[in-house]
Order: structure tokens, then C-alpha cells, then sequence
């Protein structure tokens, strides 16, 4: 009987890298992971299975990337620099090349690689247009490559989501940024993960970018009505203010929440464009997945299903960074 195929999980410390990995293995493969320090997987159940290799090392050190990319079937690209310095367009730039170049010199069949839903005619934000310039950057490696394009994901310890339970639990009535009323077609993590797992069996010849949304489309504002109803809040009042700037919203979002502004600024500078699918081609590759994709009120309570400290707050899974200390160092989208 053949050896089950592999798979490179980069990124596996952050928030969907550390779930996908056992997602995978559920799935059947064998996965690898690279990181720079397996120290820090050593909390995580699936580290002991005989099933997952780690190789440590650096994504910006070509050796380190010819051992991780050997042999592999499949490479998630999950890595994006979300950190506050203004050099991350370059970074991000070199080492997605890198990393394309690599892969195809280790014959790896496919990337997938987790990006942002995205307005097709706007201005984008820095951060986001930096996302879409790495996911060309995958396609034109010569590799075939799926881009995968999510808005808001909905999952306990998410960025946006804990960015969400905050302002809403700790603000009965607040002032807003104006982008509060633009439209978002959020996705559950449940099945981010599952359609990230389809996308390894695409077609070789698909080389191209999917919008993945859930079945909702609704403004921010009432994503936050939402999830007061959900949560057993009395309703929300929002009023919004024009002149709120993408990083005045960060800054008032890190006072408000646990999540740094550091990340609130990328994730502020996403939502200041409608993030609506425009296609939803890949149901015909990922039927499975797609047929059963959770509304935003099931998702929600998917996410606050979990255990919780005594103040309501979730507690971390073992190994995974506290999401009440949200830091740049643990990207959601880093995953």
C-alpha cells in the first residue's frame, strides 16, 4: 500500500496553520511542518503523531525550504507579515518568490495559499494589496496554485472575530468608522479549513484565485447585531462617524479590544472595502465542503461554543497564543 501523500503546512503556530495540520491528518495525509522553533509545537497534540515530521528552520533560508519542500505533494503558504513595519511589502515579496522558486525546483504539484477577499476596482489598503501581490506571485511560480480569498473568519480565537466579541461585549452603544455599514460575506473557520483541504485535489491545470464566503451577506453593523442576539446581549447601538480614519479605527480598536493595533490596523484596512464574493467557483471542486457551509449565526455560536474562563473569555487551546493577548507575533493569517 502506497505511503499517504504529503503535506507542507507553513505557518503552523498561527491561528488556521495550527488547525489545519490536524484537519489534514483527519483527512488522511501526512503532513510536515516548518517552523523556527519546534519548541513551540510542543504543547500541540498533533506534534506527537507519528503522521507529522517538523523540520525547523526559516521560510527565508533556501535550505531550510529545499528540506521542508522535498518530497511534498501539496505546500500551504501561510505566511504573511503582520507586524507594524514598513518594510513588510518588500519582505513578503522576496519571500513568496522564494518560496514559489523553491517549490517548483522540489516538483511540488500544488500551493494553496490563504488570502484576502478583495474589491476588484478600489484602492486597496497596504496590507491587503500586498496579500493579493503575493498570491500573483504564487501563480507565476510556475507552480500550479490555488489563492483561496476569505473576508471575516468567524472562529473562536480569530483575530476578527475576538476583535468582534470585544467591541460588542464591552460597548452597549459606540461611535464607529463610517466602514461599519459597507457589506462582508463572513466564512465560518470550519470550512476555511475544509475547502483548504479540497483545494490540494483541484485539477493540475487550475492556476488561479477562488472567492470563498459563507452564505450571509450583511454589513459589519449588523454582524455586531448578530452577535448580541447570539450572545444574550440587549441590542447595540451604533452610530457611525464619517471622519474616522483606517488608523484612528485601529488605534480606538486597540484601546477597546485585546487585539494589538498592529493587527487591527490590516484587519481596519480590509474593512474599509465591501468584501463581497464575486464567484463562488469553487463549489464545483469542494461540493462537499460548499453544500454545507454554516450561516454567521450558527458560526457564532460555533465560536462561543467553547470552554471559557469565568469573565466568558475562551481559553487558549494547549500550545496556541492566548487570544486575550493577541500579538503581531501570532497572525491570524499567518494563518
Amino acid at each position: 500500500m502506497p505511503p499517504a501523500r504529503l503535506a507542507l503546512v507553513t505557518g503552523a503556530t498561527g491561528y488556521i496553520g495550527s488547525r489545519l495540520v490536524p484537519t489534514l491528518l483527519d483527512a488522511g495525509w501526512r503532513v510536515r511542518v516548518l517552523t523556527r522553533s519546534a519548541d513551540r509545537l510542543s504543547e500541540r497534540a498533533w506534534s506527537s503523531s507519528d503522521q507529522v515530521e517538523i523540520v525547523e528552520g526559516d521560510a527565508t533560508d533556501e535550505a531550510a525550504l529545499a528540506r521542508a519542500l522535498a518530497d511534498v505533494d501539496v505546500a500551504y503558504y501561510l505566511l504573511h507579515s503582520m507586524d507594524g513595519k514598513g518594510d513588510f511589502v518588500e519582505r513578503d515579496r522576496r519571500l513568496a518568490r522564494s518560496f514559489g522558486l523553491a517549490a517548483r525546483e522540489q516538483d511540488v504539484q500544488r500551493i494553496v495559499y490563504l488570502s484576502g477577499l478583495h474589491p476588484v476596482d478600489n484602492k486597496l489598503s497596504a496590507h491587503l494589496a500586498s496579500r493579493v501581490e503575493v498570491g500573483d506571485i504564487l501563480m507565476d511560480s510556475g507552480v500550479p496554485t490555488a489563492v483561496l480569498q476569505a473576508a471575516v473568519i468567524i472562529g473562536s480565537g480569530s483575530a476578527s472575530f475576538e476583535m468582534l466579541r470585544h467591541l460588542t461585549r464591552r460597548l452597549p452603544a459606540m461611535i464607529a468608522p463610517k466602514w461599519l455599514d459597507n457589506r462582508i460575506q463572513p466564512i465560518a473557520v470550519r470550512d476555511v479549513l475544509c475547502l483548504l483541504v479540497a483545494a490540494a485535489d483541484l485539477p493540475s491545470h487550475l492556476n488561479r484565485t477562488f472567492d470563498i464566503g459563507g452564505p450571509d451577506v450583511l454589513t459589519y453593523r449588523q454582524l455586531i447585531t448578530r452577535f448580541a442576539r447570539v450572545d444574550g446581549l440587549r441590542r447595540r447601538l451604533v452610530v457611525t462617524f464619517p471622519v474616522l480614519t483606517p488608523k484612528l479605527a485601529s488605534l480606538w480598536v486597540g484601546l477597546v479590544t485585546p487585539v494589538s493595533t498592529g493587527i487591527a490596523q490590516p484587519l481596519v484596512g480590509s474593512l474599509i472595502h465591501e468584501v463581497v464574493c464575486q464567484e463562488n467557483d469553487i463549489a464545483e471542486y469542494a461540493e462537499g465542503c460548499a453544500r454545507d457551509f454554516l450561516t454567521v449565526d450558527e458560526a457564532l455560536r460555533a465560536a462561543l461554543a467553547g470552554p471559557r474562563r469565568g469573565d466568558g473569555r475562551p481559553l487558549p487551546e494547549p500550545g496556541e497564543a492566548d487570544p486575550a493577548q493577541l500579538t503581531t507575533a501570532d497572525p491570524e493569517w499567518a494563518g
